[in-house]
């Protein structure tokens, strides 16, 4: 059923009208993501800069950044998921290699633990050393002082 008015136009009109073209094309745009929409209005602005401000318009106007650009398909929403899903894994079928796999991050688990101590007291050991050298200045200062004033007045 066709609910265009018999008075529109025949381009209106016909099966596959320019309105029904710009909603497929809409619709493509979108199947690909923020980039082809990006992609249009640089081509756009080239070709002819009215046709990139329209572009920019309708994207503003049909808010197209919140509502379709930044679907799970976003950067940030991959690196949430990946982070969601560290620490689950999935068989790989094979049970030895399971077992083998679950070992050595276990394995390289405990190193990074033990590496990270390690690091821990190599920068306590630093800051003791530090502490110790400040102690030391602040205590040759207060005998230098105390020896260019040996009543203590100051």
């Amino acid at each position: 059923m066709n609910t265009t008015p018999a008075s529109a136009p025949a381009y209106v009109r016909a099966t596959g009208g320019i309105m029904d073209k710009l909603r497929r094309a809409e619709a493509w745009m979108d199947s690909k993501g923020r980039g082809a929409w990006i992609a249009a209005m640089v081509a756009g602005f080239i070709a002819a800069p009215p046709v990139g401000l329209a572009l920019v318009a309708y994207i503003t106007l049909t808010n197209r950044w919140s509502k379709h650009m930044f679907k799970s398909s976003s950067c940030a929403a991959r690196r949430e998921q990946h982070w969601a899903n560290r620490g689950t894994w999935r068989s790989s079928g094979n049970t030895a290699f399971d077992a083998y796999k679950v070992d050595t991050l276990r394995r390289l688990e405990d190193e990074q633990q033990a590496f990270e101590a390690f690091l821990q007291r190599l920068r306590d050991a630093k800051d003791k050393a530090e502490f110790d050298s400040f102690m030391e200045d602040r205590a040759k200062g207060n005998r230098a002082s105390s020896e260019d004033n040996p009543r203590g007045e100051y």
